[in-house]
């Protein structure tokens, strides 16, 4: 199986320690690449780049910083993207940010084209949706509201695929806090892939579900998998703060998630939703509970 980690660090970009009067220089001379070959030499493969990256140091994605990317793949780095999702709603039915919204996810694809990522994950809905997801409202308004807001994302994801010419499978919506559902709704019509994140599910975020009924649902179009800890919320509450651990700081069944996806011969990435010491960490976990499943590069 091959682990791998989010290129989203922010130790890497503001180091502890630093003086105060050099954090910008230190920002400002960030290496994308330079930050892709230490995790990769720490053991993870793939990177998953962090599109929301761009929002703040519009640099990491020029040419130049996507040639330097591109290169490491002739070392055995591979990539996936993780689409920007802050500041962005591609759900919304206010069009004028909706259409914003495609566009920020467009130019990251387009950018990053020549990395050819594996896999592209996209937030289908944003925090927008969520609000009205957990709004104290009768539940005939709640439905027929994000029905709203699947319609947007399903605009929004056919102009992205139509703009791009990407493969509807290359682009995986994950699960968040948006009913489950409707989320496999749109991957069914849409012919998209799923990531499975392990952590939203198990805190309550698409709904409450049996871990397991949902890991053999998206079994099908399982494109990657955002692999961190949480504690299982009880039907009700959403555990916010209590997803994104280390593995065997929380209540996901580990073995037997590692064992069902062996036997379905999955053979995409699994993400690391942490910080580098929390993936390490994990990693270790994955070691001593089913060793035969880790690969050294």
């Amino acid at each position: 199986m091959r682990f791998g980690i989010m290129a989203m660090q922010l130790e890497a970009l503001v180091p502890t320690g630093i003086p105060a009067e050099q954090v910008m220089a230190s920002i400002m001379g960030f290496s994308h690449a330079g930050l892709a070959k230490s995790l990769f030499d720490k053991g993870f493969n793939p990177i998953e780049l962090g599109g929301d990256l761009g929002m703040f140091l519009p640099h990491t994605y020029n040419p130049e910083a996507i040639q330097k990317l591109k290169l490491l793949k002739s070392e055995g780095v591979t990539y996936t993207l993780h689409l920007p999702l802050w500041s962005v709603e591609p759900s919304t039915p206010l069009n004028p940010v909706r259409n914003g919204s495609v566009a920020a996810i467009v130019q990251t694809i387009q950018a990053t084209l020549p990395l050819e990522p594996e896999v592209y994950v996209l937030h289908a809905t944003g925090s927008l949706a969520a609000e009205f997801y957990n709004m104290k409202i009768s539940e005939m308004a709640r439905m027929l509201i994000l029905r709203q807001f699947q319609n947007g994302a399903r605009e929004s994801i056919q102009s992205i695929l139509a703009q791009t010419g990407l493969s509807p499978h290359k682009l995986a919506i994950e699960t968040i806090e948006f009913p489950l559902d409707m989320t496999f709704e749109l991957a069914d019509e849409l012919d998209l892939s799923i990531c499975l994140d392990t952590g939203h599910v198990l805190a309550g975020f698409p709904g409450w579900f049996d871990f397991f009924d949902v890991l053999e649902k998206v079994l099908p179009r399982l494109a990657e998998v955002h692999l961190h800890d949480s504690k299982k919320m009880p039907t009700g509450l959403r555990g916010y703060g209590e997803d994104h651990k280390p593995l065997g700081h929380g209540d996901l069944d580990l073995g037997p998630l590692l064992d069902r996806l062996n036997q379905a011969n999955f053979s995409g990435p699994l993400v690391f939703e942490l910080n580098v010491d929390e993936a390490l960490e994990s990693l270790k976990t994955v070691k001593f509970i089913r060793p035969d499943y880790v690969t050294t590069k």
